[in-house]
């Protein structure tokens, strides 16, 4: 049964991904999509983005299917954002082969009414100076949880603190955490990252797991589903933002919050783009749920 409602925030893409000697073009990408979907399975969904009248019908359609709004996603004359990635055969790392902004470029959210008024807010990886302004027009002290990334860390380093003073969780994968914080100790990064402002951090430890800290000195960790293959690491951390929100909404706890995330994340990596995510059924959800909750420390 679907509970409070989600706003997510973030950009929404066109990608080209390379891995090993495949080439995938076409494929509905952007932290947005991913969160999306995600978060769609479960919860009701208000999206704040922007396309261009390029945009593929499939991608109509899947927004469509798992956003209940779509009031405030803007269609423009030009070019959607675009992006490619070449992977390295660990899947860890990546090499940007292209970015185009497009309408992208000219993106300022601008929230409606009702979007205003939303009680849980999703702000993916887009510059924070997006995020700041879509802070600043929230009118009901929602729950507010932001993810980043490194471009943000190195090149809007103010920007992001200004962001960071205002969430309430922040998402972020361990490398960026030590960039961010100095501190290649995962505590002692959360412990300084909740002195900027989040008092829940979650650090996000690619196929190490997860671990949750808040500003009591509690943490969390939790593993990973065993996965066969990797096929595209592609969204994965966005996917884990749109079900970590999504339990959240609906009132469940940070345990399983990180489970849920966990779960879809460990769907997402098995299938080019969205393809996976998307077929998932809510019975494959829940079987790996299931297995996660003891893999679940504190």
């Amino acid at each position: 049964m679907k509970s409070d409602s989600i706003l997510i925030v973030g950009s929404i893409a066109i990608d080209t991904i390379e891995i090993g000697n495949e080439r995938y073009e076409n494929l509905l990408g952007g932290s947005t999509t991913y969160a999306t979907i995600a978060a769609g399975k479960h919860s009701d969904v208000y999206v704040v983005g922007i396309i261009g009248n390029d945009f593929p019908q499939r991608g109509h359609d899947i927004y469509k299917k798992y956003a209940n709004n779509l009031l405030d996603l803007q269609v423009e004359q030009g070019k959607t954002f675009s992006w490619g990635g070449r992977y390295h055969d660990n899947f860890d790392d990546r090499d940007t082969l292209f970015t185009e902004l497009g309408v992208f470029g000219e993106f300022n959210p601008k929230l409606s009414a009702i979007n205003k008024n939303q009680q849980f807010v999703f702000l993916a990886n887009i510059h924070p100076s997006l995020q700041n302004s879509v802070i600043d027009q929230c009118q009901a002290s929602p729950i507010i949880v932001i993810d980043t990334m490194n471009l943000w860390i190195d090149t809007t380093h103010s920007e992001l603190l200004n962001v960071l003073s205002k969430s309430d969780i922040l998402l972020i994968n361990e490398s960026e955490a030590e960039m961010l914080t100095d501190c290649s100790n995962l505590d002692d990064a959360a412990t300084t990252l909740i002195g900027l402002g989040p008092p829940i951090v979650v650090i996000k430890q690619g196929s190490k797991g997860a671990a949750l800290y808040n500003n009591m000195d509690e943490k969390i960790a939790i593993g990973v589903y065993p996965i066969g293959k990797v096929i595209d690491p592609t969204g994965a951390g966005d996917t884990f933002g749109g079900g970590f929100i999504s339990a959240l909404a609906q009132g469940k706890t940070y345990e399983e919050a990180l489970v849920l995330g966990t779960a879809l994340a460990s769907i997402c990596v098995e299938g080019v783009g969205i393809d996976a995510l998307e077929k998932a059924t809510i019975a494959e959800i829940e079987n790996r749920q299931k297995y996660l909750r003891d893999k679940v420390t504190s």
